[in-house]
């Protein structure tokens, strides 16, 4: 007798959404054209402590959507062969490229997420824009390509009433407790894995919004708003999100505004910029309605 001792390749896929960008680089190529490139990253998640990435230069006189679309098909071909399920979503938040990626994207059947929570492509840029770049001939040395790190100048916009909850304090976790966040009940949110390397007694600042009555339709709308980092602009705290989105969150007396400026700085330096969001209906309950971890990193700063 034979036995199949073959397992289901299903069950061992390995699972997690992308974050992409399609842009110039800072090499100028032989034909002293920039460089045109697809970075694509899959998002950190607990199924997996692997990563998948993936890069492809493009000729300049094919950045259209047509070379995107067979890109993308050849990475995901490349991620199956490493045992890597397609994912669900891509985020991007390149707006200059938006119809483009974003045509290329759904042509293959995948939704896609104008959004700034793209943290491990971020990560994977700043490593290409140290490390990898200014060692090539053509190397240009300063920004051919920003990312988004040019200052988003929209006004912030009040918080809407309906979500402003009954109250909200400016808090701080350890990045132990953060870790940890993996196993708390939470409705709505969206988690990951922190750095090991990381102090585990380490604070981190965030945000506790209460509602005694509306705490799951308060999380409901922020997890529409894809949170990508808190800030403090003069004596405001301000939560940017989306692709170029700011909301108010709260006027800050100025001496708070100052120790907070100072804390928030440090813990960029400190905790690699890593923030909280939460959502509950009292302080007293161990529950999220609510959970987002953040991060305001030196790449974006």
């Amino acid at each position: 007798m034979i036995l199949n001792t073959q397992k289901d390749s299903n069950l061992e896929l390995k699972i997690s959404n992308w974050e992409l960008d399609f842009y110039s680089r800072p090499v100028i190529e032989e034909n002293g054209k920039k460089r045109w490139e697809l970075i694509i990253s899959s998002s950190k998640t607990f199924k997996t402590d692997e990563i998948f990435l993936w890069n492809k230069i493009c000729p300049a006189s094919e950045v259209n959507s047509i070379w995107l679309t067979k890109a993308l098909a050849e990475a995901l071909n490349d991620a199956k062969q490493k045992g890597w399920a397609k994912p669900n979503k891509i985020r991007f938040w390149r707006s200059s490229m938006k119809s483009i990626i974003k045509k290329s994207i759904e042509s293959i059947g995948i939704e896609t997420l104008v959004s700034r929570r793209t943290y491990d492509l971020l990560e994977r840029i700043e490593f290409l824009e140290k490390e990898i770049y200014p060692k090539e001939k053509g190397y240009v040395k300063g920004v051919l390509a920003p990312t988004f790190t040019s200052k988003i100048e929209n006004d912030a916009k009040p918080l809407p009433e309906a979500v402003r909850g009954d109250a909200l304090t400016i808090s701080e976790i350890t990045i132990g407790e953060l870790k940890s966040s993996q196993s708390w009940p939470i409705e709505f949110g969206d988690i990951f894995p922190i750095q090991d390397s990381l102090d585990e007694n380490i604070s981190v600042p965030g945000l506790r919004l209460f509602s005694k009555n509306r705490s799951l339709a308060l999380a409901a709308w922020f997890s529409s708003l894809e949170p990508v980092k808190l800030i403090i602009k003069k004596n405001q705290l301000i939560l940017e999100a989306s692709e170029d989105d700011k909301w108010l969150v709260t006027e800050l007396p100025d001496q708070d505004a100052n120790k907070l400026t100072e804390k928030f700085a440090n813990n960029k330096i400190n905790a690699l910029g890593y923030q909280f969001i939460s959502i509950q209906s009292t302080p007293y309950i161990q529950k999220f309605a609510g959970f987002w971890i953040l991060r305001d990193m030196q790449l974006i700063s």
